[in-house]
């Protein structure tokens, strides 16, 4: 396994024989065994799966050696099988290349004649007998240990061989992005109320949520790069980086949130991000009579369908190449991605992107529609109280509640909060950046000591509240009023 993530170091940076292995069981599972992952392991769901992947290899090692003592070929079958399961990974991966392929059948090779040479040592060791024993043991041991050690180096070896990467991320460090014409605007006084406990206005990029299939970050050099528009449009249009960089940028702060957040989640955060309008690259394709979607690609092969209207009207979706005064971080979709207020980022927000076919939802898909989600994913109502923070202790007296509301490209026009299912109480409402960001609220209430029940819920600047019943985030987006139990002590 070692030698297979050293070579693909070398050889084939953006697809290992592990990388494929977990693309694949990431395309397989059920969308309820994703949301499981995220909810249970949040955005470190996969550093899980690639866990789970070592122990599962480390498990298969572990019986092809039993069953290699025992029978002849018996362990050589199970990780000549193991090879095989690569290559079919490895070939079915969007972002594969022709030096990727023979890798894990070198992986394979080179496990089937380790496991044969140690059976060989451990069996000099069974056929001795008495003192005779021990010098074969030792041999025995010290293959066992040497080869131990050789894994553990080559871990470092791999982990420290990440050129494309190294290279893509000190050209990222080095580039300028230009001025926006159209920057952003001033963020209104009082718009961050600087509660204890609420997440800033604008989240910072180490702390910006992270949902996508890649288990490995697409290495994307913007050098090479391009973002072509086919499908059905009047005229093929394809842009290098150098060419968007070049264009009329604009900036605004948008709110994005994934689809697989909870209420009261944390998968959700607002950047200024930096970009050119998607409808003017669009107008230069001309979109021909009867299209409705656009099918955008990922350089790793991820799909997502947008409805063509969302991005030809006057919101500011952008295709993206800056996030809060800085070039895109490499795990968030450098060298340009898209960015959509209103929708799920499952049908909105891809990374890396490297295509966009204007096309019909009669006609094609993105990647989660096939797998039980809605095809469209409008972002939904809602609203989080950020502190005091469920089943927290407070002491009785004025106790001072708060947190964000958002309701994109529609805006917030109130926030209210009740207490032990009592009458709504209408909190403070910052001033928002504008209607596709979140906003920031705050209340403080009265309480003696006990045991209460808070619930938020905010309604939209069309008098629209947000939906009271609880719906799981399957299909399009979860609902309910988020609710925290207070514990006030004396």
């Amino acid at each position: 396994m070692v030698l297979g993530e050293v070579a693909a170091s070398l050889l084939s940076p953006s697809v290992s024989p592990v990388t494929a292995v977990g693309g694949a069981v990431i395309d397989a599972v059920p969308p309820g065994v994703k949301d499981w992952a995220i909810s249970l392991f949040g955005t470190a769901d996969k550093v899980a799966l690639v866990a789970g992947i070592v122990l599962a290899i480390a498990g298969l090692a572990a019986l092809s050696g039993v069953v290699e003592l025992r029978r002849r070929f018996a362990g050589v079958a199970v990780i000549a099988v193991f090879g095989a399961v690569g290559v079919v990974a490895v070939l079915g991966r969007p972002e594969v290349t022709a030096v990727a392929i023979p890798i894990p059948l070198l992986v394979a090779a080179v496990g089937i004649g380790l496991l044969r040479w140690l059976i060989r040592r451990l069996a000099e060791w069974q056929a001795d007998a008495g003192a005779v024993a021990a010098p074969a043991r030792r041999r025995f041991l010290q293959a066992l240990g040497g080869t131990a050690a050789v894994a553990a180096l080559g871990a470092v070896l791999a982990s420290t061989l990440r050129g494309a990467a190294a290279v893509v991320s000190e050209v990222r460090s080095k580039l300028v992005l230009p001025a926006p014409a159209s920057p952003a605007p001033v963020i209104p006084a009082g718009a961050e109320l600087g509660l204890d406990g609420i997440g800033p206005l604008v989240t910072p990029n180490k702390d910006f949520y992270r949902i996508d299939t890649a288990l490995r970050v697409p290495v994307v050099d913007p050098g090479p790069w391009t973002l072509r528009v086919t499908g059905l449009v009047e005229q093929d249009v394809e842009l290098d980086f150098a060419a968007l960089l070049a264009k009329p940028l604009i900036e605004r702060h948008v709110t994005i949130a994934c689809v697989s957040n909870e209420v009261g989640g944390d998968l959700i955060g607002n950047a200024r991000w930096l970009g050119w309008p998607v409808r003017e690259l669009l107008a230069l394709a001309v979109p021909q009579p009867g299209a409705d979607m656009v099918l955008s690609r990922s350089a790793d092969g991820w799909t997502a369908g947008t409805p063509l209207e969302v991005l030809m009207d006057n919101r500011d979706a952008l295709l993206a190449v800056g996030m809060n005064g800085e070039p895109l971080p490499l795990e968030h979709g450098f060298p340009a991605r898209l960015i959509v207020p209103g929708l799920y980022g499952y049908v909105s927000a891809t990374k890396w992107v490297t295509e966009l076919k204007v096309t019909r939802f009669a006609d094609d898909v993105g990647y989660w529609t096939p797998r039980g989600w809605s095809d469209r994913g409008p972002i939904k109502t809602s609203s989080r109280i950020d502190v005091p923070r469920a089943n927290r202790s407070v002491p009785a007296g004025t106790v001072a509640f708060g947190g964000v509301a958002w309701s994109q490209h529609t805006g917030i026009g109130k926030v209210e909060l009740r207490v032990n299912r009592g009458a709504w109480q209408q909190a403070q409402l910052a001033p928002g950046i504008s209607k596709d960001t979140w906003y920031q609220w705050n209340l403080a209430l009265p309480l003696s000591p006990g045991q209460y029940e808070v619930q938020v819920r905010a309604t939209d600047l069309n008098g629209v509240p947000q939906v009271e019943d609880r719906a799981p985030v399957v299909p399009d987006g979860a609902t309910g009023y988020h609710t925290v139990r207070v514990d006030v002590k004396s």
